[in-house]
């Protein structure tokens, strides 16, 4: 295996520093126990969504309307494109248009690319505002002989040790769904919970788009639908989209990808003040607005700080 293929690490650290200093600083959020939370305006009708003011915004923790500190438009962003490596080796036909979208970034988004395999997320290309060499970075998956992957332990395992700057951070991943290193799995999958609530409590937006692993294993109807249950939650509860097109590999992605694109464009930093115990505590999430023809998406919940 070669350098460039190694899990996560210090060179993944050193890649996301280097990208935070060449960027312009985003308003940082009030005092040291504000909880910053990243929110995505959605138009009606699949439209662009108005600009949104502070004022247009309400949010609610648990029962309680809580005010908010800030409210910034986000700029910066770090994108990390997640790989199942059980993936059919079809997918790779539509790596064209995941090229395009990456290419399509803005000069203030930083693009990484990952595959998971082996409950890993094994890293091709570090953090970079250099579009066209993460791009370059995407191969075809290895399907059968990455028998043991696990979306969400890959996941978990990329969010553990990637730095949180205080900026935007989402995770494009593309996968069935099915989690060969457990086995199978009743609903859902026994990390999924985890590693949702990993990716709360590090503000992480997950966007998946559903694509067929290799292999008979992948083609059981019960199995699949379950999967794709699993994407869904994971990504509404963690303030993003899943996409798919019933059980069977998607014509394109480009649709999904011009709609994911949309939603980056319209986001909000939400910072606002409290505390979660001597513990912390995990609380749930509401933000509305009565703004006609728009609506949000939020995490479901949000990890309040212990007490200082």
């Amino acid at each position: 295996m070669s350098t460039n293929t190694v899990k996560l690490g210090a060179t993944l650290l050193a890649a996301a520093t280097a990208a935070i200093f060449a960027l312009p600083a985003m308003t940082a959020a009030p005092g040291r126990d504000a909880t910053v939370v990243t929110i995505t305006a959605v138009g009606k009708k699949d439209a662009a969504p108005p600009n949104v003011n502070k004022d247009d915004a309400q949010l609610t923790l648990g029962k309680e309307r809580k005010p908010i500190a800030a409210w910034t438009k986000a700029e910066r962003l770090f994108l990390a494109v997640l790989i199942d490596d059980s993936l059919d080796s079809s997918v790779a036909s539509q790596f064209g248009e995941v090229n395009e979208f990456l290419n399509s970034q803005p000069a203030t988004t930083s693009v990484a690319v990952f595959y998971a395999r082996n409950a890993t997320a094994m890293v091709v290309q570090d953090f970079t505002t250099d579009h066209a060499l993460a791009a370059e970075a995407l191969r075809i998956p290895l399907g059968g002989t990455a028998a043991l992957s696990s979306p969400y332990l890959a996941l978990q395992d990329l969010m553990k040790r990637w730095p949180s700057t205080g900026d935007r951070r989402s995770i494009l991943l593309v996968s069935s769904g099915i989690d060969f290193f457990r086995g199978d799995f009743s609903t859902f999958s026994p990390d999924l919970d985890s590693t949702i609530e990993r990716a709360q409590k590090g503000n992480i937006n997950i966007w998946s788009i559903y694509s067929p692993s290799s292999g008979h294993r992948s083609r059981s109807l019960f199995r699949v639908n379950n999967a794709q249950s699993n994407l869904s939650k994971l990504s509404e509860e963690t303030g993003g989209e899943t996409y798919y097109l019933g059980v069977s590999s998607p014509v394109s992605f480009k649709p999904y990808l011009d709609e994911i694109q949309l939603h980056l464009k319209n986001q909000y930093i939400l910072a606002f003040l409290g505390t979660g115990g001597p513990k912390g505590k995990f609380t749930r999430l509401r933000v509305n607005t009565e703004l006609p023809e728009m609506e949000f998406l939020a995490p479901s919940q949000v990890f309040l700080p212990p007490a200082r």
